[in-house]
């Protein structure tokens, strides 16, 4: 009687399963954020915006905080602090800011290895696109 030998597992052409979005929701980076981030679609409501900003902030793409920022209140530079390790967002309210609005607030708290950050960001669309104005702390 002929031996038989377990064949290996086929694994050409199969995809490794993508990693988690940084922002929470359950798609994958390159199916959320990610396309946001490389260009290929435009945040559709000021939370999408908010939570593609904080994806930016874990994955840090300087060039898409300062591409999505007001150009009234956008700073000349921004320098990451690359000891900094995002663990989380919550969004807790959100104000206008869909695809009918011009305007729009996300609270949201966002933690950090040691910490966290709640703040109350204000939104606005130019030129038809989202960008992140500015931001109050609601604990201090």
């Amino acid at each position: 009687m002929a031996r038989r030998t377990a064949r290996p597992a086929r694994t050409a052409g199969l995809a490794k399963p993508a990693a988690s979005c940084p922002c929470g929701l359950p798609e994958s980076y390159d199916g959320c954020c990610g396309r946001y981030h490389s260009g290929g679609a435009a945040a559709p409501t000021a939370e999408a915006l908010m939570r593609s900003r904080y994806s930016a902030f874990v994955t840090g793409d300087v060039a898409y905080l300062l591409r999505t920022w007001h150009p009234d209140t956008r700073p000349a530079r921004l320098d990451l602090d690359p000891g900094m390790r995002w663990t989380g967002l919550e969004v807790l309210d959100t104000g206008e800011g869909s695809t009918f609005h011009t305007t729009g607030t996300v609270t949201f708290r966002a933690s950090y290895r040691g910490g966290s950050l709640h703040e109350r960001s204000r939104f606005e669309r130019v030129g038809g696109a989202w960008v992140y104005v500015d931001g109050e702390f609601p604990d201090e």
